[in-house]
């Protein structure tokens, strides 16, 4: 029979860690329909940027409730999982807290995994809380209806359980240990590893027989260890998957000033070649293919964003500080950063859908701009950075906003009037006013 348990757990194992790194495959194959960026310099200030941000979580403080809740999950739930390197071998080789041998340090960590495994269940009813009764108001904007708010809460219920079957697994465990049970027995006449909360779930089970507290221990085990792999492949279709993306996230995020706009390197070079005197301006430029597609400016789909604006729609946690910050938002517009991130993530889903099919994406009909984004949306932005400020993990919405407006402008002309007039007078009169420029300092000598 424990054979079978052991044959049973390793199949398990097998069928959950395969599942999740064919779904890791995918989600590399598909931030790589993005353009390439070289993001290899200035290495220490990225390593800095990714120990301060999603490993301290410097910017999840700034709204300190929130925060500090979020850091007790967050720890949490990464330091208890440690338990689950020894859920492994016990699962394979068919023992029981194979791990006990190393004395009071093991009593220390179990105790600790225990308080930890509290503060998270607990915290986690607050966010519960503050998400349904409180119905805080970033919580319940127009894109967070239907999946977005029902995986919200799904993550929130998986904790949860995660967190009690593991202290209900612990008090049988206990309970079992007090009787002397086969399997359980204690060691040297003291019991394995120490249970600040689960001792005083222990007093429920206390009137079962042994074989019943067996079969509750074994049933709060598995189900742990098959809801954590469970969880672990949910991910991939959860906002939950900034678990493991924050990281290389935070550590692709720009380094340069807030402010600073990237510029289309085909424009520069352009640019250069207009303002270089010794330039031939009827020389081909340098290793021109006159048979290659000409270069497509700006963005009109998630093929022609970059690899780490591809990034920013996966680690997107949905948390909606971007659109709280953001003035558009706040004074009625339709922008909502949050949701382009969101549409460009349901867009690249959608393209994953398609390649998984053995289909061309790019001939399905549609693309991001109008049929996920729209035009509206875009030219509501007012490029103040807040969003880019406002997020806790270094995501970037307004580059993907800037790259959908170039394209708007450089490859459809389709800029609103308002900013047409602007650059006309720009282009004739040097300021974005409609005045001469030989009058533009006519104001000085009014009275």
């Amino acid at each position: 029979m424990a054979i079978l348990g052991q044959i049973l757990f390793f199949i398990a194992l097998v069928l959950g860690v395969g599942f999740f790194t064919l779904n890791i495959k995918k989600l590399i194959r598909n931030i790589k329909l993005g353009k390439a960026v070289d993001c290899n310099d200035r290495k220490s200030e990225r390593f800095k940027q990714m120990a301060k941000v999603a490993l301290g979580q410097s910017k999840m403080v700034v709204r300190p409730i929130a925060g500090v809740l979020h850091i007790i999950v967050y720890v949490g739930f990464i330091i208890i999982n440690i338990e689950v390197i020894e859920i492994i071998i016990d699962g394979l080789f068919g023992t029981h807290r194979v791990l006990s041998f190393m004395g009071c340090f093991y009593n220390f960590l179990i105790g600790t995994f225990e308080i930890l495994a509290l503060l998270v269940f607990v915290g986690v009813v607050v966010f519960w809380l503050r998400r349904n009764a409180l119905k805080i108001k970033r919580f319940w904007a127009n894109e967070m209806k239907g999946w977005p708010k029902d995986d919200a809460n799904y993550i929130l219920y998986f904790e949860m359980v995660l967190m009690g079957l593991f202290l209900l697994m612990n008090a049988a465990d206990y309970e079992l240990q007090l009787s002397g049970a086969a399997h359980y027995a204690q060691q040297d006449g003291s019991i394995v590893g120490a249970f600040p909360v689960s001792q005083y779930i222990s007093p429920l089970l206390a009137g079962l027989s042994e074989s019943s507290l067996i079969l509750v221990e074994r049933s709060a085990w598995w189900l742990h260890i098959l809801g954590i792999l469970f969880f672990l492949n949910y991910l991939y279709y959860s906002k939950h998957l900034h678990i493991l993306l924050a990281f290389p996230n935070t550590y692709l995020a720009k380094l340069q000033p807030k402010g600073e706009m990237d510029n289309l390197e085909s424009v520069k070079q352009e640019v250069a070649l207009m303002m270089d005197p010794n330039a031939d301006p009827f020389a081909a430029p340098s290793g021109d293919d006159e048979t290659a597609e000409p270069e497509k400016f700006g963005a009109s789909d998630v093929f022609d964003l970059n690899q780490v604006q591809l990034l920013n729609a996966y680690t997107c946690t949905e948390c909606g500080r971007c659109t709280s910050e953001c003035p558009a938002n706040q004074t009625g517009k339709k922008l909502s950063p949050r949701k382009i991130m969101m549409d460009t993530r349901d867009r690249l889903q959608e393209v994953s859908k398609q390649i998984d099919a053995k289909k061309d994406p790019k001939e399905d009909g549609k693309q991001l701009l109008d049929d996920y984004i729209t035009r509206e949306e875009l030219w509501a932005c007012t490029t103040c950075n807040a969003c880019v400020q406002a997020c806790p993990i270094g995501i970037d919405p307004l580059s993907i906003i800037l790259d959908m407006r170039r394209y708007l402008v450089m490859e459809q002309s389709a800029a609103p009037n308002e900013l047409n007039v602007a650059m006309g007078n720009i282009e004739n009169n040097g300021a974005p006013w409609p005045y001469n420029q030989m009058d533009r300092l006519n104001w000085a000598d009014e009275n």
